[in-house]
């Protein structure tokens, strides 16, 4: 890893916001770097509130949109909530049929089979709502593409509102309204949101006309964190507001399909990490694996024997959804290997019997190992769909839209993204991504860079010292948990490798005086113990260790040298 040092800030700017908060001047200059540099900023930033939420109605189509769900439940229209069968797309229909169900019971709700029918919005779909009487389609996380569809809904008289977040093409679909802070004539102040965020907006602008505060909307907000942790989207303005109070309601009073998936998680405070690694995998494990039917079922109901039982069916998928990964990565590998690729700028890999679920977590696997742009092909529905990953700094967006001439249809983001060729285009396309990919990006990005927000002297770090790091929570891009560099460090002496597999790395480690020294564990960097001699640097975050019931500071490594 190349580490990049973030450079000192304005010395005048740290010193006076230390002075104003009476805090150690380091962790002023990581305030300073993030662009806090007043008491009244970092108020802000350590107390977020609901009151900085923005007007929902800033959002264009917003007024259109109410008034069309308004109208619909005043004449009893049958309302269809369609969500993609991802994290987000499962939690924004849950977030809506939960929010309107409260007062209105002709609903349903309608997630698209990710094998029979694929991302976003089908013709299947709409022919169910048809089929149904539906009137209105609310899409969540999904839509801002679907012109042809759109357009087919139409023509049955079936009116869609679209919920996205998702980059816009050149031509917006004429739905009825198109709720999209990304919109190019749309000027939402905020642009990260995510698909179960522009939800919140939604409903925060359905409650509004009945003159409902924003703070009655708070238990809500389990689902609005769960689905910013989940999309890793930026954890910046109002992503961070909703994800501070979404933190809250799932450590104290979770719905109880979040109550029911955490039940057996023995810790006492979740962090937005532990949404990360525990909750969103196993949401999203149901539409890998069985149907994204099951995560809705899960995350509206209201009888917790029946979520009991639902969370127990997700498990098992889980651990089936890491069979399949494990399997699948070590494949992927090997092709790479087998075909003389290993020095490529790009991976693109096939193999038709691949589990669609998965290849997703696959795609970023391969880009942890080789760290460059990567697309997972498998076969589903006679044609090849894939999962692209990206590298930091590379838009991998743009270099799809580059090779359009040989796919049939691709969406997503700067680092993610899903796509759809034709088999006999599998060569061709191949050939024209790594083209792309050499000719445009930057070499420096095909090393992976970890960057340092301070460099420490172990004297600096004290409980207080990390009690304020953890309230800079919660963690996210954009405002990443500190990472810190400590020079000429030394081990006492008793470094091991530990693990059943000893991949693990445990030192203790002192800088000058050996009387003042502090564990370290770095996980995966067994292999660096012939390393630890003399004087060595170090990065890495401060964390807590409990052991026998005694809790300590330790460093949580990041690499050494």
């Amino acid at each position: 890893m190349k580490w990049k040092l973030k450079p000192k800030p304005n010395p005048d700017l740290v010193f006076s916001l230390a002075n104003a908060l009476n805090i150690n001047v380091k962790l002023a200059e990581i305030l300073v770097q993030r662009g806090i540099t007043s008491f009244k900023e970092a108020k802000d930033f350590f107390r977020p509130s609901l009151d900085d939420l923005h007007d929902p109605f800033l959002m264009k189509d917003m007024e259109k949109a109410v008034a069309r769900i308004e109208t619909a439940i005043a004449d009893q229209e049958r309302i269809l909530i369609y969500g993609d069968y991802d994290v987000d797309g499962t939690t924004s229909v849950a977030l809506l049929y939960n929010y309107l169900s409260e007062e209105y019971s002709n609903l349903a709700t309608y997630i698209p089979d990710r094998y029979k029918e694929g991302y976003g919005i089908s013709f299947q779909g709409i022919d169910f709502a048809s089929d149904n009487e539906f009137s209105l389609i609310i899409a969540l996380d999904c839509g801002i593409k679907a012109i042809d569809k759109v357009a087919y809904a139409s023509e049955k008289g079936i009116d869609f509102i679209i919920c996205d977040h998702h980059k816009p093409g050149d031509e917006i679909p004429k739905a009825f309204a198109v709720l999209n802070p990304k919109r190019k004539d749309c000027n939402y102040p905020y642009k990260e949101l995510c698909g179960c965020g522009v939800g919140f907006k939604l409903i925060q602008g359905l409650a509004s006309t009945k003159e409902i505060e924003t703070s009655h909307l708070v238990s809500y907000l389990d689902l609005v964190a769960t689905a910013i942790a989940a999309d890793i989207v930026p954890m910046t303005g109002e992503n961070r507001i909703l994800a501070y109070y979404g933190l809250q309601v799932i450590n104290t009073n979770p719905r109880i399909g979040i109550k029911a998936l955490i039940k057996s998680i023995e810790k006492k405070e979740l962090t937005i990490s532990d949404v990360v690694f525990i909750i969103a995998p196993r949401i999203n494990a149901a539409g890998r694996i069985k149907h994204a039917n099951y995560a809705v079922e899960l995350l509206t109901s209201s009888d917790l024997e029946i979520a009991l039982e639902i969370a127990t069916s997700i498990e098992e998928f889980n651990i089936h959804r890491k069979e399949l990964d494990k399997h699948i990565t070590e494949a992927a590998l090997l092709q790479i290997i087998e075909n003389d690729e290993v020095d490529r700028y790009t991976t693109v890999v096939y193999n038709k019997e691949w589990h669609k679920g998965v290849i997703g977590i696959v795609a970023s696997r391969l880009t942890e190992t080789y760290y460059r742009p990567t697309v997972v092909f498998t076969e589903s529905e006679g044609k090849l769909t894939a999962s692209a990953r990206s590298v930091k700094g590379f838009d991998i967006y743009n270099a799809l839209d580059e090779c359009a001439e040989f796919i049939e249809q691709f969406g997503g983001h700067k680092y993610a993204a899903g796509l759809t060729i034709a088999p006999e285009n599998y060569e061709a396309f191949k050939h024209k991504f790594e083209e792309v990919v050499k000719n445009s990006i930057d070499e420096s990005l095909l090393t992976p860079e970890i960057t340092i927000d301070a460099e420490l002297d172990f004297t600096d770090i004290s409980p207080k010292f990390y009690r304020i790091i953890n309230q800079m929570a919660p963690f996210g891009p954009e405002n990443r948990k500190p990472v810190f560099k400590s020079s000429s460090v030394r081990d006492n002496g008793y470094g091991k490798q530990v693990g059943e597999d000893k991949s693990h790395l445990k030192l203790t480690l002192f800088q000058g005086n050996p009387q003042n020294s502090i564990s370290a564990i770095g996980f995966s960097m067994g292999d660096k113990i012939d390393a630890i001699v003399n004087d060595f640097d170090v990065i890495y975050q401060i964390d807590e260790n409990t052991w026998n019931g005694k809790t300590s500071l330790q460093l949580l490594l990041k690499d050494l040298k």
